[in-house]
C-alpha cells in the first residue's frame, strides 16, 4: 500500500507578472515550491522590462473583474480554511488595490503578508502616489506582517533611514501604526560590511544580519524575502522563525544570483540547495 503523506502547505500571491523571472509573480511561485508549499497565483498587472528604454518598466494592468475572477476560483477551490496565508506584492491602482482589499477583508486569511510596492517606474507620477496612498489607507490596515524595502520603511513610518538605528525606529514606528509584524530591509542600502534587516512585533526588535554579497540591489530579493515568509507562515512558523528562514533563503538566493543583460542581475531561489 502507498503510504499517505499529509498535504503541503497552500500558499497565494497576489501580484504582478515579471517576465523575465526575477521578480514578482514568477520569484514568489519559485520560492514557494522551494519551500515546499502548494503556491498559486491571481495577476494584478503585467510588467515588462523594456531594453530599449534604459530597462524601465512597461505596465499593463489586468482588468478589476479579472482579478476578482481569479481570487474566487482560487478560494472557491480551496476555501479560507485551508488557504490562509497570502502574500499581497504588486498592485499597480487604486482600483486594484480597492478590488484585492475587499476580496481580502471577505476571506479573512490568518497571515496575510504585505509587500508593500509603493512605485513602479514608468506610472505617472500622480496615479504613483494615488496608489500608494490606497496601498496605506485599505491594504495596511489588513495585514499581518509586512516587508518594506528602504524606499518604502520611510514612506509608511514618515521618517529617514540614514543608520540601523533609524531602521530600527522606522520598522518600530510602522508596527505601531499597523500592528502587524514588520521585516524592514535595509539590505545594501545603508553603510557597512553587513547586510542588515531589522525585525519588530509584539515580543521586540531583532537585527538580522548577512555579510553583504555585492554592492548592487538584486532583482527579486524583496518579493523572495516575502514570499519566504509567506511559505514559512504557512508551515505554522512564528513571524519571527520566518523572518529568520526567509533572511537565510535570501542570502543564499543572492550569493547565487543570475546574470543577464539587465543592468541589475536576478536572485535564484534555488541558493539553499547547495
Amino acid at each position: 500500500m502507498l503510504e499517505t503523506t499529509a498535504p503541503p502547505a497552500m500558499t497565494l500571491t497576489i501580484a504582478g507578472s515579471e517576465a523575465t523571472g526575477g521578480a514578482g509573480a514568477q520569484a514568489d511561485l519559485k520560492t514557494f515550491q522551494e519551500l515546499g508549499t502548494f503556491g498559486m497565483i491571481a495577476l494584478t498587472c503585467i510588467v515588462s522590462f523594456n531594453p530599449k528604454d534604459e530597462w524601465n518598466h512597461r505596465f499593463v494592468p489586468v482588468q478589476t473583474q479579472v482579478i476578482e475572477d481569479q481570487i474566487e476560483a482560487i478560494f472557491g477551490n480551496y476555501g479560507p480554511e485551508v488557504l490562509d496565508t497570502v502574500k499581497l506584492g504588486m498592485m499597480g491602482s487604486p482600483a486594484t488595490i480597492s478590488t484585492v482589499a475587499a476580496a481580502i477583508a471577505a476571506r479573512k486569511p490568518k497571515n496575510l503578508v504585505l509587500d508593500p510596492v509603493l512605485i513602479c517606474k514608468g506610472q505617472e507620477p500622480g496615479h504613483a502616489q494615488d496608489t500608494d496612498n490606497a496601498l496605506k489607507a485599505e491594504l495596511l490596515p489588513l495585514a499581518t506582517f509586512v516587508t518594506p524595502n528602504h524606499f518604502e520603511t520611510e514612506q509608511l513610518s514618515g521618517m529617514k533611514v540614514e543608520t540601523l538605528q533609524d531602521l530600527q525606529a522606522a520598522a518600530a514606528e510602522i508596527h505601531r501604526l499597523s500592528g502587524a509584524a514588520v521585516l524592514a530591509k535595509g539590505g545594501v542600502r545603508l553603510a557597512g560590511s553587513e547586510a542588515v534587516d531589522v525585525f519588530v512585533d509584539a515580543e521586540g526588535i531583532e537585527v538580522l544580519s548577512a555579510p553583504k554579497i555585492g554592492e548592487h540591489a538584486v532583482s527579486g530579493a524583496g518579493c523572495s524575502l516575502a514570499a519566504a515568509v509567506t511559505a514559512e507562515l504557512a508551515k505554522g512558523s512564528s513571524p519571527r522563525e520566518a523572518a529568520r528562514r526567509a533572511k537565510e533563503f535570501v542570502t543564499a538566493g543572492i550569493s547565487q544570483r543570475v546574470q543577464g543583460n539587465t543592468p541589475f542581475d536576478a536572485l535564484w531561489q534555488g541558493g539553499l540547495r547547495g
